[in-house]
């Protein structure tokens, strides 16, 4: 398995805290199952994410200095690829900000019209004619914009041959006609099918409410020891909340899964941009036995648990995973992590590097 983590960040303890984000979930995810294949790589001003089926989503933007020229005028093209012999590359545009969108822009390469892209919420997709003269352009490092209303919207070609090449390498298409760097005359049946997309069946939970009465105190405070186990071992402590000498949590939220089961949180560590939440499956008596779902959680619904957090200040990138109660554990059931973004608040596309079928509660 290949990864190739780029955040930037000036908050050193905020780094820290995506740093063990990011190692939890590598942890977290090996301990319920083998690692699949995946890539999160950025190059430049381009990056590509590849899930686990396969399916790999490149996304470009415009030039480091455009923010700088055009105050948050920007432009961002998505090229998705499923695996699988013979798969075509669908693009997407987006621009920015989008309460300033036009309805349609015209396409130009090196000068060249290439007809229009309608946008609807700032975004639109380009034809298949546009898609292979984009391609072509970006190996290129042709001149590319899209202009209306006397804008233009400005599309960078830098790093773009590095992240086609990881698609290509990833999809086992490198030396076969449909690689999009390094064709070659090795059969397109050679290509690797997707894999198939692993499914969950999630679980009724018996309460979603945090219960103060579901412990008394004198098991929470056993309960407390149990957790602080769970967590500080001799290679190292992954929840700052149980640093030795440090007061013992205050807060501490109970919920019922099933019978047999307790959902239980506390505040783990707090950054100046991000926090997290440690979530245990503990036993609903002693002893507990918890097992650390997360460390990094920062929502709980009806038995879906949630981590975001953002790698800069104004929140427009970062990495999100959940994890889905199935009766008898919590799943890894999703992840997405943007590493760009530039003028997209929230981040201009979904990258999601796990995908999953949940089934709905029967």
């Amino acid at each position: 398995m290949r990864y190739h983590w780029f955040i930037e960040h000036n908050d050193q303890t905020t780094m820290t805290k995506l740093s063990f984000a990011l190692s939890s979930y590598l942890l977290i995810s090996t301990a319920q199952a083998a690692e699949p294949r995946q890539v999160v790589f950025s190059h430049f001003d381009w990056e590509i994410v590849c899930d686990n089926t396969g399916t790999c989503r490149a996304a470009g933007y415009h030039p480091e200095d455009q923010d700088d020229q055009h105050h948050f005028l920007g432009a961002s093209v998505l090229l998705t690829r499923a695996a699988g012999p013979d798969a075509p590359v669908e693009a997407a545009l987006q621009v920015a900000p989008a309460d300033q969108a036009p309805d349609r822009v015209a396409m130009r390469i090196d000068g060249r019209a290439l007809g229009e892209v309608k946008l609807k919420d700032a975004g639109g997709k380009l034809s298949a004619a546009q898609t292979m003269a984009l391609l072509a352009a970006v190996l290129k490092s042709s001149e590319i914009r899209w202009t209306a209303r006397q804008r233009d919207y400005v599309l960078s070609a830098t790093g773009a041959t590095a992240v086609l090449l990881k698609m290509d390498e990833f999809q086992g298409r490198l030396g076969t006609p449909g690689a999009l760097v390094r064709k070659g005359s090795k059969a397109e049946a050679s290509v690797p099918t997707p894999a198939p997309v692993p499914s969950i069946h999630a679980a009724r939970i018996t309460e979603d409410e945090i219960d103060p009465r579901l412990l008394t105190m004198s098991q929470r405070r056993s309960l407390l020891t149990e957790l602080r186990r769970s967590v500080v071992t001799k290679s190292g402590n992954e929840c700052p909340v149980f640093e030795e000498g440090t007061p013992p949590p205050k807060s501490l939220d109970i919920r019922r899964l099933s019978k047999q089961h307790l959902l239980v949180s506390l505040t783990c560590w707090t950054a100046a941009y991000n926090s997290g939440d440690a979530y245990w499956l503990v036993n609903a008596a002693a002893p507990y036995s918890p097992v650390l779902v997360t460390g990094n959680g920062t929502d709980y619904v009806r038995g879906v648990l949630t981590s975001h957090q953002r790698g800069r200040g104004i929140g427009d990138c970062g990495n999100s995973d959940t994890w889905t109660w199935d009766g008898g554990k919590f799943v890894r059931s999703g992840a997405e992590i943007s590493q760009l973004c530039k003028s997209f608040p929230g981040g201009a596309w979904n990258m999601p590097s796990f995908v999953t079928k949940v089934a709905p509660p029967k």
